[in-house]
């Protein structure tokens, strides 16, 4: 392991909670295709396969904020486990729904009721900004680790939720997600070395995270960067599918987080100067040029080098993205405001994948990837009509201002040289 990323884990603690953490994330990439895998299985109507994904990010966007916004007031621990047993009850009476073939409407309670799953992500990155407040280039390492970590859920979830689904039985995937999900929720806030502080007062105080305008900003302009993730993974699926070779998407999407993983990988390993906010600016304009050559792939192994080229942009900008939160969104509000840009990435993801479902039935799957270029373009508008609230002084609880740029980037100097994040 390169030495800023072995340097991060020298705290104590953070190598189990980063593993618990890792664990309990494999579920965000292997429900919903588990879902959609197992319905398809056993009914054969992708429709309605489609529709109860669509209905779990839905349900995970509107329910996940809350959840954190409770964490943030009462902690880990106390609200973790009653929530990840909610969800776990769900999930096994969708399952039992499925096996005894119950109504239609019974799969939709069930699948609404699995949305309480909590945001490990935001979890974990919680405890690396308490461990490392004020320590910049660390801090910088730590969220480039989660976003690796994120990748290499997305590269194998999938493929271990459909490869158990279509050679052992239906339910096999959404059940390993549940066991999955029930041991890195547990181990996680079993670690109470490594939980921060709760804040009762400070975090009932204000009302929620997401008033804050940059965070407004960050989250609006996540939803069409889900879209882009969301119509991507359906319009590949259908290319490979045209293409005579489906088995061969997954391998295809793959690739893509392969690209963002080791770009992740890289940016961890650099220090970073300027400005936060030019940099994530950067990033969205960069992940939209990248989908321009998606509509110029006329065959898999070309897709495939599109796609990772487009990966390539995708963490450094996530990255960025956690720093200005943190910059962005009192302390005492920190995890809701984590999980406020999932909540975007959930909803855009449902909202690219409706689009671009229509699109693949109307004008076929190559023509569809117009869909991603346009998802790009909005998300670039909503950047350059919001960067001006990323770049000015964000509002603390207490009502004085911090300048969030100046902060980050240059303002303050640790005795080590690094620059300083409020």
């Amino acid at each position: 392991m390169p030495s800023p990323y072995r340097a991060i884990f020298a705290a104590p603690g953070t190598r189990s909670f980063s593993l618990a953490g890792f664990i309990g994330r494999m579920p965000l990439s292997m429900m919903g295709i588990g879902i959609v895998t197992m319905i398809s299985q056993v009914t054969g109507r992708y429709g309605l396969a489609g529709a109860l994904s669509a209905a779990l990010a839905m349900s995970a966007a509107v329910l996940g904020p809350q959840i954190s916004r409770l964490v943030d007031r009462h902690g880990q621990r106390r609200v973790l486990r009653p929530a990840t047993l909610f969800s776990l009850a769900a999930a096994t009476g969708l399952l039992l729904c499925v096996k005894l073939g119950a109504p239609d409407w019974t799969f939709f309670v069930f699948t609404a009721g699995v949305g309480t799953v909590p945001s490990l992500g935001a979890m974990t990155r919680a405890r690396w900004a308490d461990i490392y407040q004020g320590e910049a280039q660390r801090l910088h390492t730590a969220y480039s680790w989660e976003s690796i970590v994120d990748e290499v859920c997305f590269i194998f979830g999938p493929i271990l939720s459909i490869g158990l689904s279509t050679t052992w039985f239906p339910e096999a995937g959404p059940l390993l997600a549940g066991v999955f999900l029930a041991i890195g929720v547990f181990w996680l806030t079993s670690q109470r070395a490594t939980e921060p502080v709760p804040h009762p007062r400070a975090a009932d105080s204000g009302g929620s995270a997401l008033r804050s305008p940059g965070l407004q900003v960050l989250a609006l302009a996540f939803v069409a960067t889900g879209a882009i993730f969301g119509s991507v993974d359906v319009v590949t699926v259908a290319f490979a599918e045209e293409q005579g070779n489906k088995s061969a998407a997954s391998l295809v999407l793959a690739v893509y987080a392969l690209g963002s993983g080791l770009a992740g990988a890289v940016f961890g390993l650099v220090r970073v100067k300027g400005r936060p906010s030019v940099r994530w600016l950067v990033g969205v304009c960069a992940m939209a040029v990248s989908m321009i050559p998606l509509l110029l792939a006329g065959n898999l192994p070309l897709l495939a080098v599109a796609l990772f080229v487009a990966g390539l942009s995708i963490a450094p900008t996530m990255v960025t993205t956690m720093a200005l939160v943190e910059a962005h969104v009192p302390r005492t509000k920190l995890t809701e405001g984590m999980t406020w840009t999932g909540t975007g990435l959930a909803i855009g993801v449902a909202l690219g994948s409706a689009a671009a479902g229509w699109v693949v039935d109307a004008s076929g799957a190559e023509a569809a990837y117009v869909v991603p270029v346009v998802s790009g373009a909005l998300a670039v508008a909503v950047a350059l009509l919001g960067h001006r609230r990323l770049r000015t002084p964000a509002p603390t609880r207490e009502g004085q201002l911090e300048q969030v740029d100046d902060a980050a980037a240059a303002v303050g100097e640790h005795r080590d040289g690094e620059p300083h994040v409020a």
